[in-house]
């Protein structure tokens, strides 16, 4: 029996008292939080949602006094142990026996699809959805917002995956502009064949630094503009180089990719729409939106009054394309490739104002699909810094957080011995990454700490896991997760199960008990152990079996 059986059964009973349609009722049962703290009811209805003519104004207490009234003419039965009025709602307390047995059961015939099987998804249409996320710029820091992409978007494909959804996952590489003129000239005078192939991201970064350092020398600035006009027009071998650059680049990543447990399908990159954006400059055209600045740069009006008082630039003076127009084409090009119900972009809330600028030029051009363009955006995160000093590459926090989780292992009392305790600890250690980064709303700005990360105590990836290597209403906390694609949701969950399972476990030992009540409680472990691996993996983590 899953949550929507409890939930027909109240709504059964509830249709009889007020004479309403069960299905009407069954939308306005919702699940309580479980809470470490204190009993909760199971369910709760609104009587709000219920009553006829109830308007925003009615008064609390009159809401409370029909809830009153309600509860009074409902009875328990073999499925609800208990019935009570709270403030606008009525709470039912299902029966813990029938409870506990159904759960274990689902638990153990659904495995890894608990929660996803649930039939609160019945009536979600099964979609195809393209995510671009992590897109670092090549020669450039892979910064922290980075990390938050790849982590949020694997999130999301991960969720979306697991309730049936078709997913493509795309990094869409800043690999085009002006800067990699200024690279390649740096190339040409630091620039070394060997540690190109050995460590790119390190060497090209090296080599922008050192050119950076001579950018506004006029010369240094003729011979950039000169390389990339000669990529423009396809030199050989300056696009050669280039493609170099490009290949060992994403080779790097891809090997840093694995270590986070996240692959994508489809490595894009600006460069890929350079002459497609002059097509979108041509069609913005012909649709007469494309309007010249005395300057000579080409705009769109997306003002509502069209008095030019909101434009958005999509043309430099010389003709060529902006990183906008590069998206324009980027994103005609997938709906075209992919027929996909839904485009959802990972970036931080800095691009908030460059995403709405997109979707409303696609609109204006005609395209009635970038309703279902989604930007999903995130806050800053501050003070992230290795014990080197500040983060470069994404390979200096995952070595960091390795390293430290590694020294806490082998101080730890706890521990056990361990077959790989470098793997172990990179697990764990991203775990703790992860739960610091998703447990509050996505937008937050937060201040980062190695330390709270990084404890095994309180609601950290760290007890996550070792709850998971110790050891209801799970499908709603997921079916919330796909509605504001916010991970917080499962966090909360999972932290709350890991702490019950903590209390239980002292509680209710398996060793020295009767053999039916060892077998009961084992159960018990093994479906908290089942769902927290599955929480857990949705959320980028790979469980450990051993700390």
């Amino acid at each position: 029996m899953a949550a929507g059986s409890w939930r027909r059964s109240i709504a059964a009973q509830l249709s009889k008292v007020l004479d309403l349609p069960p299905e009407n009722l069954i939308k306005s049962i919702s699940a309580v939080p479980v809470s470490k703290k204190r009993h909760v009811a199971d369910f709760q209805l609104s009587i709000a949602s219920v009553i006829e003519n109830s308007s925003s104004d009615c008064l609390a207490q009159d809401l409370h006094l029909q809830a009153q009234k309600l509860a009074e003419r409902l009875k328990c039965d073999a499925v609800v142990s208990e019935i009570s009025a709270g403030p606008g709602t009525v709470n039912f307390t299902i029966n813990r026996e029938l409870l506990a047995k159904a759960v274990l059961q689902q638990v153990f015939k659904d495995g890894s699809e608990y929660g996803v099987k649930s039939e609160i998804f019945s009536a979600v249409p099964r979609q195809k959805a393209v995510i671009e996320f992590s897109s670092p710029n090549i020669a450039k820091k892979f910064h922290i917002g980075h990390l938050r992409s790849t982590i949020v978007g694997n999130f999301i494909a991960n969720l979306k995956l697991a309730l049936g959804h078709e997913v493509v996952r795309i990094n869409y590489l800043g690999d085009w502009g002006m800067q990699f003129g200024l690279l390649g000239v740096g190339f040409q005078s630091f620039g070394n064949k060997e540690k190109l192939k050995s460590s790119p991201l390190q060497h090209l970064f090296e080599v922008y630094v050192q050119i950076n350092k001579a950018a506004e020398d006029e010369n240094t600035k003729k011979l950039a503009k000169d390389f990339f006009r000669k990529l423009e027009e396809h030199d050989e071998q300056t696009l050669s180089l280039w493609k170099q650059f490009r290949d060992f680049s994403i080779e790097e990543y891809i090997q840093i990719y694995k270590r986070l447990g996240v692959h994508f399908d489809e490595y894009s990159g600006e460069s890929h729409y350079r002459e497609k954006a002059q097509e979108v400059l041509k069609m913005l055209e012909d649709k007469g939106l494309l309007q010249k600045t005395t300057k000579g740069t080409g705009i769109v009006d997306l003002s509502e009054k069209k008095d030019l008082s909101s434009v958005c630039t999509v043309m430099r003076s010389d003709g060529t394309s902006l990183y906008i127009t590069r998206d324009l084409a980027a994103a005609i090009d997938r709906m075209n490739k992919h027929s996909c119900d839904t485009m959802i972009y990972v970036t931080d809330k800095s691009q908030s104002h460059h995403f709405q600028q997109l979707f409303q030029i696609l609109k204006l051009m005609g395209y009635d699909w970038a309703e279902r363009c989604q930007h999903v955006s995130f806050g800053l995160v501050q003070g992230m810094k290795t014990r080197r000093g500040e983060v470069i590459f994404l390979e200096d926090v995952l070595n960091e957080v390795r390293s430290r989780m590694l020294q806490n292992m082998t101080s730890a009392k706890t521990t056990k011995e361990i077959q790989d305790p470098m793997e172990t600890a990179e697990k764990v250690g991203l775990a703790a990454l992860i739960i610091q980064d998703f447990r509050g709303l996505l937008s937050s700005d937060y201040q980062f700490s190695w330390d709270r990360a990084l404890q095994s105590r309180g609601d950290t990836g760290v007890f996550l896991q070792y709850t998971h290597a110790r050891l209801h209403r799970y499908d709603e906390v997921l079916y919330r997760s796909s509605q504001d694609l916010q991970p917080k949701h499962i966090v909360s969950y999972l932290l709350t199960l890991s702490h019950l399972v903590a209390v239980a476990h002292k509680t209710l030992p398996v060793r020295g008990s009767t053999p039916e009540v060892a077998q009961a409680r084992l159960c018990l472990f093994q479906a908290a152990r089942s769902v927290l691996a599955n929480g857990m993996k949705l959320l980028g983590i790979t469980p450990v079996t051993q700390m």
